[in-house]
């Protein structure tokens, strides 16, 4: 279930099924992304600015932001090519926007950036859930 957390200027948006559990949000920012409290995002621990080059670093797209000064107040979309890079030890990295196709036929799309599961141990499949390294998963 997505999860909103505003300033006022800025509300990020976490999306915890998306999540991949790469830690890349808390570290360097733990003022604002602190996982030991909840709520565990706390958008006035530093200025809006700083809080989006954070929430860019997000790898799986479960962290979105947006400016509540927007109209339309959607998350912000990649408009690139789409590039797919295997992580080393890790998920099938996919950046760019895409349709993906779940095997009963549902239709997500998806913006940013997406990570599949190569270990096929992932309770959230075709995505990661960060399973890989909970079995050591190589490759």
């Amino acid at each position: 279930m997505e999860k909103q957390y505003s300033n006022g200027e800025i509300t990020v948006v976490w999306n915890p099924e998306a999540c991949i559990h790469s830690t890349l949000c808390w570290k360097g920012m733990a003022q604002v992304f602190n996982p030991k409290k909840r709520p565990w995002i706390n958008v006035d621990g530093a200025d809006s600015e700083a809080i989006i080059a954070q929430v860019e670093k997000c790898p799986s797209g479960a962290l979105s932001f947006f400016r509540n000064s927007e109209k339309d107040n959607a998350p912000e979309t990649v408009e690139l090519e789409t590039i797919v890079e295997a992580s080393p030890n890790g998920p099938l990295m996919v950046y760019g926007n895409i349709r993906v196709k779940d095997s009963e036929g549902n239709e997500t799309v998806k913006h940013k950036v997406t990570a599949f599961c190569r270990c096929g141990a992932s309770q959230n499949k075709p995505y990661c859930d960060g399973s890989h390294r909970k079995i050591d998963f190589k490759g």
